[in-house]
């Protein structure tokens, strides 16, 4: 591991533009470059390629993109690729390995080198005298688990999940936790989308977006915010693709210029991989200030507003008057705002958001396509509303070819939330869960992520249980953070692969190896299949038929169900060990609690393409709103960053690189940036690197500047020169985490504000490393 360590220090990091498109040959040699490194079986690796995102294979563990009914024959796109190759990796992570590393040693190795030691094997339990995990067995593991946390008040315990876990490990998580007494059940999608789930179920009704694959073969419009296709949902581009093919605008809003959201070489065409050919992604391109989408999206709707008429309706004046409510309101806000505020909060000319609204405005049905660009800020929930107004302007909801389509980053994450992993009781069936299973539950509000950190931070959080994920790594305040976390009694990690959350270490702690989605899970009826949601409300089967990476793994089900036998008292209505040998019972528990959704779950979750949930407002049924129709907002405010500009702050935008999913870093390169070597960088506009007496390839550092009394810096960073507007500078997550500001989240869904964090530049390391140039050597 030295080697490997050492190989992915770069003293000479190379950063070059890069000229070509998203996918195409640069994509084929990415999944290569991260074969090559990591050395699984060739053969196993392409026969389970060819099953990824398949009818009759596994959902890809990366992003959360739809499976379609009928798949590409290579249905994956780099970074699926790349998270298949890393969990077939021949390396393996064994206890012999942690008797050579203490814990401590691991915490200086890098992310990527710590989840490149191979896949867990084993039990383990941190010995904090020894400063090692030390291997455990299961039996004790689980016991002692249990009995922790019966020692605990039920409150004082959090229950987090990742995107990776199935449908039928994520129901009984929640039941556990439930029936233990803690409704603390924050997951991933409080750190991304959670400003989705609010803000447009108080628009439309519903918590998830209202279109299915087949919309984007029947629109003629796409709005696209705050997305980056080519790195967080690539399989999306066959579908932007055909739709640019047969002439569909696209018109993207987004700070930085993209490639995925340019350009883009099909890897399955031959014609277009043999020659010059490439397909034109963004018609029209945007790029917004940071936080400027509520202004840009004003401006949309406002020409729509002033332009429309009796001879060319701009406006869907039945569809307003038959479906929504507090459209008079909205309406005289955009009349009365001046084009000039408009323009100084998005950063866009006048002219550029007119053309964009006579497009929009030309079409018959538009798709509004969003991201983190969105949700990520301090008025992420209206941001999303803002967006749910233009769609209602002009009756793009619950038609063909028309809705909101929130693209969500993590492979399930959807779809826990939809069988009960919520901290928000009204989200979770109570009331049937307590007649279905006999017992009491809490209907006090759990902790999402941002109020279980605070809860570390006040001592008041005793225990942790992690299934799957990163979590101390990915949300924000680093360094407070990770110093509370040491004070917790209990920590236990589900995971099968090491990271820096394990290394955190609660006075004990538990790391539990787990199967892949690639992996054969046999139980006591044979082997079995598992569920999970996409993107667009779609549940589908997933299929693994790999051998495990080693005999001493344990399914999350598995896992879940062994540590309720001996936390909970006895019921003979919850199987515990039925469920873990016949998952399809699981799934009748399912679909017992969740009727509407889930009937017949069993027949139906092999559908081609899956089966949809219901989904009231794409049938233009809003009677879930109060007042029974989709309503409009008036935004509070044209900017989403929370915070007044002042001289000398700039506005950070955390970004991943086309070599990461999420916090797994699989390689030190950004292709579609030209960024190589380095994760270190700062990308900032030719104009403030002027402003602030800067050169490209000068060291800077920055800090927050949030005057909360904490003081947080980050130094070393490389300036990129990067086409980005002004007063905007991006750096990559989760390295820039330690900018943020716990209390720097979205007001309502509490989602952490990582798209404008206010920075200023220290440029002392400039100075510093110049003078270090003029010194003379040391003697050899």
């Amino acid at each position: 591991m030295a080697q490997n360590r050492e190989h992915h220090h770069h003293d000479r990091p190379d950063i070059d533009p890069y000229k070509g498109p998203a996918g195409g040959w640069g994509s084929l040699r990415g999944v290569a470059e991260v074969w090559a490194d990591d050395a699984p079986i060739p053969a196993r690796v392409i026969s389970e390629l060819a099953r990824q995102n398949k009818v009759d294979g596994f959902m890809c563990v990366s992003c959360a993109w739809a499976k379609p009914a009928h798949p590409h024959p290579a249905e994956f796109c780099e970074e699926g690729a790349k998270a298949t190759i890393w969990e077939l990796t021949k390396r393996r992570c064994t206890p012999d390995f942690f008797a050579h590393h203490t814990v401590s040693e691991l915490l200086d190795w890098n992310d990527h080198d710590l989840e490149s030691a191979g896949r867990l094997t084993d039990p383990l339990r941190y010995d904090r005298a020894a400063d090692r995990y030390v291997p455990c067995g299961w039996d004790e593991a689980l016991g002692a688990i249990a009995a922790e946390l019966k020692a605990i008040d039920p409150r004082q315990a959090v229950f987090y999940t990742s995107g990776r876990a199935s449908l039928e490990a994520s129901y009984m998580y929640a039941l556990m936790a439930r029936m233990y007494g803690s409704q603390n059940l924050p997951d991933s999608s409080n750190m991304c989308h959670e400003s989705t789930s609010v803000g447009l179920k108080q628009s439309l009704g519903v918590g998830v977006g209202t279109v299915t694959l087949e919309d984007f073969e029947e629109t003629d419009c796409i709005l696209f915010f705050g997305q980056n296709v080519g790195v967080n949902s690539p399989r999306m581009l066959h579908d932007l693709e055909a739709c640019s093919k047969r002439g569909v605008p696209i018109v993207t809003f987004n700070p930085l210029r993209e490639r995925g959201l340019e350009r883009f070489k099909n890897p399955q065409s031959p014609v277009e991989m043999l020659g010059p050919h490439e397909t034109r992604i963004s018609s029209q391109y945007l790029p917004v200030k940071a936080g400027g989408d509520i202004a840009a999206i004003t401006g949309l709707c406002k020409w729509l507003i002033e332009n429309d008429g009796p001879f060319n309706p701009t406006l869907d004046r039945p569809f307003i008057a038959d479906h929504t409510q507090g459209f008079e309101p909205f309406e005289a806000f955009c009349r009365s705002i001046s084009w000039e505020d408009i323009e100084r909060e998005s950063g866009l000319a006048r002219e550029q958001l007119e053309a964009a609204g006579r497009t929009y405005a030309g079409a018959r049905a538009c798709i509004a396509v969003y991201g983190m660009g969105l949700t990520q800020h301090r008025l992420g929930v209206q941001n999303v509303r803002i967006l749910c107004n233009l769609l209602l302007l002009r009756g793009n909801i619950g038609k063909p070819g028309a809705g909101a389509c929130p693209v969500r980053g993590h492979s399930n994450v959807q779809g826990q939330r939809t069988v009960g992993i919520t901290e928000k009781p009204e989200l979770a069936p109570l009331n049937k869960l307590r007649a279905l299973y006999g017992f009491e539950p809490p209907r006090q509000k759990g902790l999402n992520t941002v109020e279980a950190c605070e809860g570390l931070l006040k001592g008041e959080v005793k225990a942790f249980f992690g299934l799957g994920g990163n979590f101390v790594r990915a949300i924000p305040d680093t360094e407070r953070m990770e110093a509370a976390w040491r004070r917790q009694r209990l920590t236990v990690q589900v995971a099968t692969k090491l990271n820096r959350s394990h290394l955190i270490c609660g006075e004990i702690a538990y790391l539990l190896p787990c199967n892949g989605r690639t992996e054969r899970d046999q139980q006591a009826s044979g082997p079995q299949i598992v569920s999970t949601e996409d993107s667009t409300g779609c549940i589908h089967a997933s299929y693994g038929r790999v051998d495990p990476a080693s005999d001493n793994l344990r399914s999350e089900a598995a896992i879940i169900a062994g540590v309720a036998r001996r936390l909970l008292p006895p019921n003979p209505k919850v199987p515990w060990e039925a469920w873990t040998a016949d998952y399809a019972k699981v799934r009748d528990a399912i679909a017992a609690t969740y009727a509407k959704d889930f009937h017949d779950f069993n027949d139906r979750f092999h559908t081609p393409g899956g089966f949809r949930r219901h989904n009231p407002a794409a049938e233009r049924d809003f009677s879930a709103v109060p007042g029974g129709k989709a309503a409009f907002m008036v935004p509070p405010a044209l900017s989403a960053t929370g915070f007044k500009d002042e001289d000398g702050v700039l506005r950070l935008v955390t970004v991943r690189s086309n070599d990461q999913f999420n916090t797994t870093i699989y390689g030190y390169d950004d292709r579609f940036r030209g960024i190589k070597g380095t994760r270190e960088v700062l990308m900032m506009c030719a104009a403030d690197m002027r402003r602030h007496g800067l050169a490209d390839g000068d060291e800077v550092g920055l800090e927050c500047a949030q005057d909360d009394g904490v003081r947080r810096e980050k130094h070393g960073l490389r300036v990129v020169a990067y086409d980005i507007p002004e007063g905007c500078v991006a750096g990559y997550y989760p390295e820039l985490n330690r900018l943020i500001p716990l209390g720097h989240h979205a007001e309502e869904s509490k989602v952490p504000a990582g798209k404008a964090v206010p920075v200023r530049i220290l440029a002392k390391a400039r100075a510093q490393r110049e003078e270090r140039s003029f010194a003379p050597s040391p003697p050899a």
